[in-house]
């Protein structure tokens, strides 16, 4: 069985047929899905699709959102947190690329997540868009601190040069690779690097609906993509580390359960 561990199911692409969306996953067998909060409001919802589908749910504020980040925030994160359903804190992150928030903004609000998430315990599901020279920095101290120290971190959707992934691996974040890698006019680059990406540090997603798989055909006639497109992704991966579905499969997911403490 596969685990997708990102999906953003409370998008309004899925409004139409959520649990459709969840039924063709197990169908394809996709069993564990772990859906995406990008703000305290959203992160309210996802916790009730987790609850509502018996799946698993990240609570925090993207860096689009953190101007949006106030006095109340921590506060709410946290009792959002304390649902058996939420796994991590997060997306959180830095997004230099469009800076919908203030570049001050961003930071404020991460690090005021990673604080959070270690005081709990709960690992993070990180965003990172050309930000990773000031990601590292902020990360690594709650990475290493003696007292309240992360237990654990993803980079989501990695889609960074050589360097930035070496970077990532000596500081033993976990990696997670969607369907980036099945575009062959931007993707190959990343396919060429996933054996650097130690074997337990390596997990899947799909970002659905967003970053259908450009290989995939049929795509479907919305062009949206879902998480029983997985082990599309999945079969791509398994060939280019010369390793089989099955055992990718439970790899990924084994890396999932014990970075999310999934039971």
């Amino acid at each position: 069985m596969w685990t997708d561990i990102g999906v953003n199911l409370s998008a309004k692409q899925f409004a139409p047929d959520r649990a459709e969306v969840v039924a063709r996953a197990r169908a394809a067998g996709v069993e564990t899905l772990v859906l995406t909060g990008t703000s305290v409001a959203d992160s309210a919802v996802v916790l009730q699709l987790a609850e509502q589908h018996q799946q698993y749910a990240t609570v925090g504020v993207h860096p689009h959102h953190a101007s949006d980040w106030n006095a109340d925030s921590a506060s709410s994160l946290r009792t959002l947190a304390s649902h058996p359903r939420a796994c991590a804190i997060g997306e959180c992150g830095l997004d230099f690329n469009r800076n919908f928030s203030t570049p001050a903004d961003q930071e404020r609000a991460f690090v005021a997540q990673l604080a959070l998430a270690a005081e709990l315990g709960k690992p993070v599901f990180l965003h990172c868009r050309e930000a990773q020279h000031r990601l590292l920095p902020l990360l690594v101290p709650f990475l290493t601190a003696s007292q309240a120290k992360l237990p654990g971190a993803v980079l989501h959707c990695f889609t960074g040069t050589r360097a930035e992934l070496i970077a990532c691996t000596q500081h033993g974040l976990y990696v997670g690779i969607t369907g980036w890698i099945c575009d062959e006019r931007r993707g190959t680059d990343l396919l060429a690097m996933l054996s650097l990406i130690a074997s337990d540090r390596l997990l899947l997603e799909t970002d659905a609906p967003w970053l259908l798989p450009r290989d995939l055909a049929p795509a479907g006639k919305n062009r949206r993509n879902e998480p029983a497109y997985l082990p599309h992704i999945g079969a791509v991966v398994a060939r280019q580390l010369g390793v089989t579905v099955e055992q990718l499969a439970q790899q990924t997911s084994a890396n999932a359960k014990r970075l999310f403490h999934l039971p």
